[in-house]
């Protein structure tokens, strides 16, 4: 391979960040469009009051509703007796559209409908629909803003944007045009004149109205009736609305005026037939029908796409205060229940326990590690697997030279590997399993093991906490650990579905680990993999929270994705490993329907949706009522915040640490967010994922706890804080 392909390999974007990369661009080009043809973006809502005339020639003052261009100058024209055009404005909208043309088309009646571009877009059917009913289409601008406020340039898009959407509905053009906000003919002022003159000398009609049924104000059926009827057999501009709110008084007005006004003589059409002019449509064909067919397809699919969304956002809001309340309760009923003064596993346990050490390069960690061990107030043997380091950590472990701590070394082969090993050489029944870089307190294991006295206990979760939190991202991973992780495991203990044992501080009857064959390499979560497959062969999971163990967190962004990346795609790994207890009889079935859904649901799902709820925060504070908006994800934000705290007070923590949830629920979750993601993708593409080693600092070590003679640990690259 030339050194050129190996530079265009490193180039190259790896699909799990191309896929991300294009589907945020995508997914805010539809909400951009979308906010676009619901005038929430670039809309102008500003209306022009009343201004002087005397710059309005007196023959537009004084002519009829129709004004043209005629060889530089204005003319007007006016519709003959006894015909009346009806003209309906803003239109088409999805419910009363349907049912003004139902009663055109039962009384033979033909009007004038003035769409927006913003409306004929997202319903190109109905647009379609009135011209194959024999309706003339004119052009009210895109986005309904006052065009005396517009420069030209406003204008000529408006009005460029609003044939657009008529080509691709309906495959023509008009000459027809009404100005928002207009009236008759003699309310033309200063303002508005030039704004017709100019679209005039484009060769459009302007057409306003000389009779105005002021159906808007809903003054009811019979008056609607009364305004729209002209007197002595005169013709007539109608304005009627087929949008903009309940018309359902404009439905009962047409359906009594029109057979009405038919016996009386009255002739309803379209304006160029009662002008005795030719059509005001135009047929588009070649680059320009095919560029209308593609804007109103985008716009279609953003609906589509948005509607999903708001479905998605609906869904998600309920997992999440589903799962806030499942937790509360759930939570209060674990903690009653296991501090109550009656509360027994079983017989203490009191027999000795060997804890098993997988490290790897933790030279900087495992003196911390293993002094917390020697602390303990419960017997134990301690051995400490190397997996191949190359950073001395044997030789820092065998010069401590500690009664029953004991070095066992092999060549890399990865944790789960180097777990089995130690189980191979382990001399006791009851294992207790705990990462590199974690120290327990002199409690820990003691408290950690005495649920064995329940003989259908197969496993322990213990309470792992953030040792190094005196940075912003160890705060937010110390909220996240308190309130996410024990919390839910109170939940899942309750449900009898405990998803995970973590592997800074958790413990096994080694029997049962036997039975299933030991810690798997099937997955990157193997902690994950190993409790699924307890629950299927029958036994108990349970939650110790006095068991306390402290950890260190990745102290930057990038650690931290590492780790949080293969924690998610691990998980996802083993769900679909076990999947197969959806089906199953006895305990594993059990497992299947209940926990199986429930940590798909909560932890794979539920997640990824999530981040609707930010994309809505930040388009409503964009483009939306900012205000509600605000309002809204203040009170999300408020109830987890009474999560936070109830799971702070359940664990005895220092509320002060809450200060940076705001802040955490608007930048840490956006990662975890995107790392979760990237997970679905590399799962969904068949990628591999391989075990990142992160790099530790040994921060994190019990207060007081001094270290053995001959120790000899790497300074700390920061202050302890556990």
């Amino acid at each position: 391979m030339t050194s050129r392909s190996r530079a265009a390999r490193r180039r190259r974007l790896p699909l799990r960040y191309l896929l991300p990369s294009l589907f945020l661009v995508a997914l805010s080009a539809m909400l951009m469009l979308r906010g676009y043809v619901h005038s929430e973006i670039l809309a102008d809502h500003r209306v022009q009051p009343p201004a002087a005339t005397d710059q309005v020639p007196e023959e537009i003052i004084e002519g009829g509703p129709v004004i043209a261009q005629r060889d530089g100058k204005p003319a007007t024209f006016s519709v003959p007796d006894h015909k009346l055009v009806l003209t309906f404005d803003d239109g088409p909208d999805p419910e009363w559209t349907p049912k003004v043309l139902d009663v055109l088309a039962e009384h033979d009646a033909h009007g004038v409908f003035f769409v927006t571009g913003t409306m004929a877009s997202r319903h190109p059917e109905l647009v379609r629909r009135m011209v194959d009913e024999g309706h003339e289409l004119g052009l009210h601008t895109f986005n309904h803003p006052d065009l005396s406020f517009q420069s030209r340039s406003r204008i000529d898009w408006e009005l460029t944007q609003n044939q657009l959407a008529l080509a691709g509905a309906a495959g023509v053009r008009t000459s027809l045009f009404r100005p928002p906000y207009s009236s008759f003919s003699n309310a033309m002022d200063n303002k508005s004149w030039p704004v017709t003159e100019y679209i005039g000398s484009l060769g459009y009609l302007t057409v306003v109205n000389n009779t105005d049924s002021e159906d808007w104000k809903r003054p009811g059926a019979d008056e609607i009736i009364r305004r729209a009827t002209p007197r002595g057999g005169e013709g007539a501009i109608v304005l009627m609305h087929d949008s903009g709110g309940d018309r359902s008084q404009t439905v009962e007005a047409l359906d009594r005026f029109l057979p009405s006004l038919k016996e009386k003589g009255y002739e309803f059409t379209n304006l160029t037939e009662a002008l005795n002019a030719p059509s005001a449509h135009t047929p588009v064909t070649g680059a320009a029908r095919w560029q209308g067919v593609a804007w109103v397809t985008a716009v279609g699919i953003s609906e589509n796409v948005t509607g999903v969304l708001v479905a998605g956002l609906a869904v998600i809001g309920v997992l999440v205060f589903a799962r806030f309340g499942l937790m509360l309760v759930l939570s209060f009923v674990h903690a009653r229940k296991v501090r109550s003064r009656n509360f027994r596993w079983g017989p203490p346990v009191t027999e000795p326990v060997t804890v098993l050490v997988p490290a790897y390069n933790e030279a900087k960690c495992i003196v911390n590690t293993v002094t917390s061990l020697t602390a303990s107030d419960h017997p134990v043997e301690v051995i400490v697997i190397d997996d191949g380091s190359s950073d001395g950590t044997a030789r820092i472990v065998e010069d401590l030279r500690i009664p029953n701590v004991r070095v066992v070394r092999q060549q890399n082969a990865g944790k789960p590997a180097a777990l089995n090993r130690g189980l191979a050489n382990a001399s006791h029944d009851l294992i207790v399993m705990m990462d590199g870089d974690t120290v327990f307190e002199a409690a820990t294991v003691r408290e950690l093991v005495q649920p064995f006295g329940d003989p259908r206990v197969g496993a322990v979760a213990g309470n792992a906490k953030v040792g190094n939190r005196d940075t912003l991202i160890g705060a937010w991973q110390h909220i996240e650990y308190v309130m996410g992780f024990n919390l839910d495991r109170r939940m899942y203990d309750v449900l009898g579905c405990m998803p995970t044992i973590p592997g800074a501080v958790g413990a096994f009857r080694r029997s049962a680990l036997e039975r299933i064959g030991g810690m798997s390499e099937d997955t990157l979560a193997e902690d994950t993999d190993v409790t699924m497959a307890l629950h299927r062969d029958g036994w108990k999971v349970v939650y110790a929270e006095n068991a306390r163990a402290w950890t260190e967190a990745p102290e930057s962004v990038q650690q931290l994705w590492s780790q949080r990346y293969r924690w998610s795609y691990g998980t996802m790994q083993a769900i679909w490993k076990h999947r197969r207890a959806l089906v199953d009889k006895g305990p594993s079935g059990r497992f299947g329907r209940v926990g199986l859904p429930l940590v798909s649901l909560f932890m794979v799902l539920a997640p990824l949706l999530a981040p609707l709820i930010d994309v809505f925060l930040l388009y409503g504070l964009v483009f939306g009522d900012t205000g509600k908006t605000v309002l809204a994800w203040l009170g999300v934000l408020a109830i987890q915040a009474v999560c936070a705290a109830y799971a702070f007070r359940l664990d005895k923590e220092r509320m002060t640490h809450l200060v940076s949830l705001p802040l955490q629920q608007i930048l840490y979750r956006q990662l975890m967010y995107v790392v979760l993601l990237q997970s679905w993708i590399t799962a969904l593409t068949g990628g591999r994922l391989r075990w990142q080693k992160l790099r530790r600092t040994g921060v994190v070590e019990m207060p007081g706890a001094a270290a053995p003679a001959g120790a000899r640990p790497a300074e700390p690259e920061r202050r302890p804080v556990a």
